[in-house]
């Protein structure tokens, strides 16, 4: 491996950096595999499977009707390309060397040919379910970065977001084959590639984002969830959360509130945006104005500057965590069973769930025809690879450890002349874990594209 230096010395905006990298690392058929549900290009090696799973030869319109989209070293956007096999690809991305590449639908003709067709003839038939989380939605919580920084305290937001919408995939909606991919800087993506997704239209696709959308409303906006729904049951308490909230907020509750926005964010520890936005969120005027009076005093009497001495504050219970006992010790004190004490342990449900539950750009998830960042780019901000994570590790996964091209070229330099390898690519990288990962994923698509085959193939037979 490349020393530090060297690896900070390969600019990712460099053509020559990124060429190397197209050239040398870039894992084309694994992402041709997993794009056309077909480990053979066009014109039939291998197992000759089609788009569908199927046997045959020929062209796969998974891969040939696929649009991508560049992205140059100039800032210059190209938009309808699309390519024979990964031949094709791999020999275009290393021509024009753009800074990314996004993959779009699956549409009715070849993008590339949509000059030569009629108005509108041009149409998506297929794509995935994408998903996109970005740690810039968090920034009017989280304490430790904003802008374009994360760290793997913040990434804590992220993991609370997949551990969610992860299971809620699965398990409410059915499906199984999802891919998680680290943005390359501040986020997540998520592809879904059953073929009940892949079949999604634009409409359905709008109503799974409405029922999977929590979190509502800009920075004018202070309560960002209202899922209840009503004006309340018959005793004028209000609604329960549906049940695929409540399951969600058991996990939030349980393995990311107190952890993650009472102790390391500390997010109530200020009064600006910090508790007087908790206050605002309490319905309770009587509970609101006893909690702001106590946590004000005590405001006057601690010294809240970021100056305070660090062992001090790592010795004692966060001043969130006091907060949040102050708020249930005042709900405890209101009858149970009553109006009041129901529309003070909604609020704080509410709350948990406006804290920590996944903030969805719902736009990228409504359309077929938006695009959306490939697998194994390289970020030109950080230099780092898009890389994929495992859902069920994804509170181990540190950004600031994601390999970056510098380091990975550096891999393959010391390698060089080496008598013990014939060929050098991903395989001898850092990458390789990563990559084989995105494999195994490719071998569950591949076996549903069989199963798939052969439920067709079982329903012909019994029609003789």
């Amino acid at each position: 491996m490349a020393g530090n230096d060297d690896a900070i010395a390969l600019d990712p905006k460099s053509p020559e950096v990124m060429t190397s990298f197209y050239q040398r690392l870039y894992p084309f058929k694994t992402v041709f595999t997993w794009l056309s549900h077909s480990v053979s290009n066009p014109g039939g090696t291998n197992d000759g499977t089609t788009g569908n799973g199927l046997s045959g030869r020929g062209p796969v319109p998974a891969w040939t009707h696929r649009e991508f989209a560049f992205t140059l070293q100039n800032d210059a956007y190209l938009r309808y390309l699309s390519f024979n096999d990964a031949d094709e690809l791999k020999k275009q991305v290393i021509k024009l060397v753009p800074q990314r590449f996004e993959v779009g639908a699956i549409y009715n003709a070849k993008p590339r040919d949509k000059k030569t067709l009629p108005p509108g003839r041009l149409q998506p038939t297929r794509r995935e379910l994408v998903f996109d989380i970005d740690m810039t939605d968090y920034d009017s919580i989280r304490q430790c970065c904003s802008g374009g920084a994360v760290c793997k305290r913040c990434w804590g937001f992220i993991a609370a977001a997949v551990t969610v919408l992860d299971r809620s995939l699965r398990r409410d909606f059915g499906f199984s084959l999802l891919l998680w991919v680290y943005s390359g800087r501040r986020g997540i993506h998520c592809w879904v590639s059953d073929e009940s997704a892949m079949q999604l239209t634009d409409d359905q696709r709008r109503a799974i984002m409405g029922w999977l959308e929590v979190i509502k409303g800009g920075k004018e906006m202070v309560k960002k969830v209202n899922v209840r729904g009503g004006r309340g049951d018959s005793a004028g308490g209000p609604l329960p959360l549906p049940p695929s909230l409540e399951e969600a907020l058991g996990i939030l509750s349980s393995e990311f509130f107190i952890p993650l926005i009472l102790q390391d964010q500390d997010v109530f520890r200020k009064r600006k945006e910090g508790w007087d936005v908790l206050l605002d969120l309490i319905p309770d005027k009587e509970v609101r104005s006893r909690l702001e009076s106590k946590w004000a005093a005590q405001a006057e009497i601690e010294m809240e500057d970021d100056d305070d001495d660090e062992e001090t504050q790592s010795n004692e219970v966060r001043k969130s965590e006091k907060k949040w006992e102050d708020l249930k010790k005042e709900i405890k004190g209101v009858p149970k069973g009553t109006p009041r004490r129901q529309a003070l342990t909604a609020a704080m449900e509410d709350i948990v769930l406006q804290y920590t539950y996944p903030r969805i750009d719902a736009e990228v998830s409504k359309h077929r025809n938006h695009l959306l960042k490939a697998p194994f780019c390289v970020h030109p901000g950080t230099g780092r690879v898009c890389v994929p994570v495992d859902p069920l590790r994804v509170n181990e996964f540190d950004p600031a450890k994601v390999p970056s091209v510098g380091q990975l070229l550096g891999e393959l330099d010391a390698l060089a002349g080496s008598a013990e390898v014939d060929e050098l690519d991903w395989e001898q990288t850092s990458m390789k874990p990563y990559v084989e990962m995105m494999e195994e994923h490719n071998r569950r698509i591949l076996q549903a594209s069989r199963e798939r085959k052969m439920m067709s193939e079982g329903r012909k037979d019994m029609s003789w």
